[in-house]
């Protein structure tokens, strides 16, 4: 029989479900349950297979909407398309656009990140990314599409950006790959098709000459804080973000050892501490300890680290290029250089100490503690040999 809205709202609940029948021919009944839901179903057959797809609830889909689904899953099947498989693919695209996608590959990410890169991937998604087609199907993005997104970029003079956020969106597609959401990465095809990245490499002395003038100059420098900040920078060659945030609580005065997680690499790490270096230290602990966990406070606000721009703006201040001569960061490159040209240290003892995350012949992961006693002999005739060149070194 063909049913009527009357024979739906008058159905009554039984101890079991029941089907009420459409007439239509489309394999359409309302289903009834003992708890009195009426719910849309429609039965057919896909590849020699009986199915079910639910069409919704009565009254919230009409008599006549779940006759159109209906009719609507029977055209779909004649044209050789599972009605069940297409709602899948299209539940799919409503819950994998780019932006869905991105957000989770990011969460999952972020927590091997530093704050200060998980912000500026943060930056590529909502500044550059998202705008282009972040709502979009992860699935339905063409290679123009992304190509077009970094050449925007590109044309504002961002050409490293514009490298970094095609990498992004790679990352995120193979993410996507990963996890069955994606067949093909759209930034495949558009390999080396941004102009190639020109590194202009941190400048750095690498002759005793030119490194004892710049020393000279730090050591005339009038702030205690930021001038003792450029002296251990110089003198343990840590990158200048772990110099600037060092912790009273990560300094053991009894050990002679400064410990504390590297940021870039998340490795523990131990700097040996030469005398000159902890002199520095109980010198400046009466200027800052009593009101800041940081070493090298800020002035205006002690409960902070001076500035990332501090030691720079210092070097700059003193009449150093940081263009040619030398930034803060350079102390690392010339210490490379000078520990092993000049005092003849291995360069395994040197990149352990630089806390740079380089596995030894044997594929041994980076340890806090290997070349410890070497490492301790080191930063003392570092330190000795730094003294001696700004004192006894004339200018090049």
């Amino acid at each position: 029989m063909i049913i009527k809205d009357t024979h739906l709202r008058n159905a009554k609940p039984k101890d079991r479900p029941y089907k009420i029948h459409d007439g239509s021919g489309l394999g359409l009944y309302c289903l009834v349950m003992p708890n009195g839901s009426r719910l849309w179903r429609i039965d057919y057959r896909y590849d020699g297979k009986r199915k079910t797809l639910s069409l919704g609830k009565y009254p919230e889909v009409s008599l006549e909407e779940a006759r159109k689904q209906a009719l609507e899953c029977r055209k779909m099947v004649k044209n050789g398309i599972d009605p069940s498989e297409a709602r899948r693919t299209e539940k799919n695209r409503n819950t994998s656009t780019f932006t869905a996608v991105a957000e989770e590959w990011y969460q999952i990410r972020r927590v091997s990140w530093s704050a200060k890169h998980a912000q500026k991937i943060r930056g590529h998604l909502e500044n550059h990314i998202y705008p282009c087609f972040g709502g979009k199907y992860i699935g339905d993005i063409t290679p123009e599409e992304v190509l077009s997104c970094v050449k925007k970029i590109q044309a504002e003079g961002k050409n490293e950006t514009a490298h970094k956020v095609l990498q992004t969106i790679s990352q995120i597609c193979r993410y996507a790959i990963a996890n069955g959401k994606l067949n093909f990465d759209p930034c495949y095809p558009l390999k080396g098709i941004l102009p190639p990245l020109r590194y202009n490499h941190r400048p750095a002395p690498t002759t005793p000459e030119d490194l004892a003038r710049i020393l000279r100059l730090i050591w005339a420098y009038p702030n205690p804080v930021v001038g003792s900040a450029l002296k251990v920078l110089a003198y343990t060659f840590q990158r200048p973000g772990e110099v600037r945030t060092m912790k009273w609580d990560d300094i053991d005065f009894d050990a002679l050892e400064w410990r504390f997680t590297v940021s870039k690499t998340r490795t523990q790490h131990i700097v040996p501490l030469s005398r000159q270096v902890v002199a520095i230290l109980k010198k400046l602990e009466p200027l800052t300890r009593p009101d800041s966990p940081f070493v090298f406070a800020s002035y205006k606000t002690p409960r902070r680290p001076i500035s990332d721009m501090a030691t720079n703006a210092a070097l700059k201040a003193l009449g150093i290029d940081t263009r040619t001569e030398i930034t803060s960061h350079g102390f690392r490159a010339a210490a490379r250089t000078l520990l092993h040209e000049r005092l003849g240290f291995p360069p395994d003892v040197i990149e352990h100490q630089l806390a740079h995350k380089v596995p030894d012949r044997l594929g041994t992961a980076y340890n806090r503690t290997r070349f410890l006693e070497q490492r301790k002999l080191m930063m003392q005739e570092w330190a000795d040999y730094l003294d001696s060149i700004r004192t006894t070194t004339a200018d090049a």
